[in-house]
């Protein structure tokens, strides 16, 4: 078995519900491990604010918006070469595609039409070395949705946080065949410090889902 790379080599993608914290985690993580972090697109997201209004007419063009500047991503991490960290992955998309399919809120052929766009895309993609699925409650996801307060989301509901959840168990079961995932419970933060700690001990000790286990660095 080739040697694994250290943390500051690593492409770490960070996986999550809606509110779990990602973008807190990928900058500690970025700072700390002194890697490049690549943000979720949710500012300039042009679609977003027409999405949570309209979401069944706005519910493609968003899927492709979001396929298209995480595409964008990975091709950076390419041409610059090293590690890096990215706020959410390109594979979660197909979750919130299939939620919207469930929830009868995207149509089928669309959703067949997007699928092939990402088979193909996928071609030209990097795999992160490791995903970091933060594991939390669609109850905790909807606290820390309410607790930021950002006005496109205040439209959210528990049900589809809860069916976001069902697919999230699905997705997170089916990547790891491709790429090691490092499953850590996020019913409370943990510190940038504690969090590159766990990922260099799970990243080293193996290449499926890990239930990451916590044990205290200081008192």
């Amino acid at each position: 078995m080739p040697d694994k790379q250290p943390l500051q080599d690593l492409f770490i993608g960070i996986a999550g519900l809606i509110g779990a914290g990602k973008t807190t985690l990928a900058t500690a993580l970025g700072e700390h491990l002194g890697l490049p972090v690549y943000y979720e697109p949710v500012v300039d997201n042009e679609y977003l604010e027409d999405f949570y209004v309209d979401t069944a007419k706005y519910a493609f063009a968003t899927q492709i918006y979001l396929l298209n500047r995480r595409f964008q991503q990975h091709q950076e991490v390419i041409w610059r070469g090293g590690g890096g960290v990215q706020d959410r992955t390109i594979y979660e998309d197909a979750v919130f595609a299939k939620t919207l399919v469930n929830l009868n809120l995207m149509d089928e052929r669309d959703y067949r039409t997007y699928l092939d766009l990402f088979k193909h895309m996928s071609n030209f993609m990097c795999r992160p070395n490791i995903i970091v699925y933060l594991d939390l409650s669609p109850e905790t996801s909807m606290s820390r949705i309410q607790q930021r307060s950002r006005d496109v989301e205040s439209g959210i509901q528990m049900d589809y946080l809860r069916m976001l959840h069902r697919e999230y168990e699905s997705f997170i079961e089916n990547i790891a065949r491709m790429v090691p995932v490092i499953r850590v419970s996020w019913e409370k933060y943990r510190d940038a410090e504690e969090m590159a700690a766990v990922i260099e001990r799970e990243y080293l000790n193996g290449s499926f889902i890990r239930d990451a286990a916590w044990s205290p660095m200081r008192m």
